[in-house]
């Protein structure tokens, strides 16, 4: 990713992180997930939720689309709310997990990063929400995010540790860049330059899908057990 694009980036992801609210709402309780089928259910914030594009055009669709086509049944339940921080997502968990998700693909923190919230506590709620998951034996894709040097080295070096090294400890499915291809890339995003668009979309399912279908893999040879 080029450096040098970053400095335009930040500015942009100030204003709109500033724009959100705090303790954003979670979303409306989809309907009852079919336990005959797959659940997974895409928890994060606005990167998740599809900001400014339909629902159906988000990846957390595509994902389910893609898994359909190749003969699974499976439902993926776009579970993401604009604007949310780390404990923002650990504080709805109890919602979360009404949902009765076999798969959590986990994309939170940016807005931690952006606002330069303490990266001992990003951790740390971090942490608390895999553990609630995984107390639940629900599999686990945690994404990577990536902070902008802008923050300083010292910041976004602990920052961009926080996923490897949780991925790690935790014995997680890893994805190490949720935007991978995707972040900076003005045909990718919406005029915001920060929110992917339709075909920034397509490009992250494509991306997650490999680690999803490792996930399907591994809830298999839990249930074989």
């Amino acid at each position: 990713m080029k450096m040098e694009i970053w400095p335009i980036l930040i500015v942009v992801l100030g204003v709109l992180v500033a724009s959100c609210r705090d303790d954003p709402e979670p979303p409306a309780a989809p309907a009852e997930p079919d336990k005959s089928s797959l659940t997974i259910v895409a928890v994060g914030d606005s990167l998740t939720a599809g900001y400014g594009i339909e629902e159906g055009e988000a990846y957390p669709a595509l994902v389910e689309k893609a898994l359909r086509a190749e003969g699974m049944k499976v439902q993926v339940v776009n579970a993401g709310v604009s604007g949310e921080t780390s404990s923002g997502t650990l504080a709805r968990l109890d919602w979360v997990l009404t949902l009765d998700p076999d798969i959590v693909i986990l994309e939170t923190g940016a807005n931690d990063g952006l606002r330069g919230l303490d990266t001992a506590m990003v951790r740390d709620n971090l942490e608390q929400i895999i553990d609630l998951l995984q107390q639940r034996d629900i599999v686990v894709i945690l994404a990577g995010m990536k902070m902008v040097w802008n923050l300083g080295p010292a910041y976004t070096g602990e920052f961009n540790r926080i996923f490897p090294d949780l991925a790690a400890k935790k014995g997680l499915i890893f994805m190490p860049f949720f935007l991978q291809g995707v972040a900076t890339d003005p045909a990718l995003n919406r005029d915001d330059g920060i929110h992917p668009n339709p075909a920034g979309h397509r490009i992250i399912a494509d991306n997650i899908l490999p680690f999803v279908r490792e996930a399907i893999t591994v809830l298999g040879s839990k249930a074989s057990r």
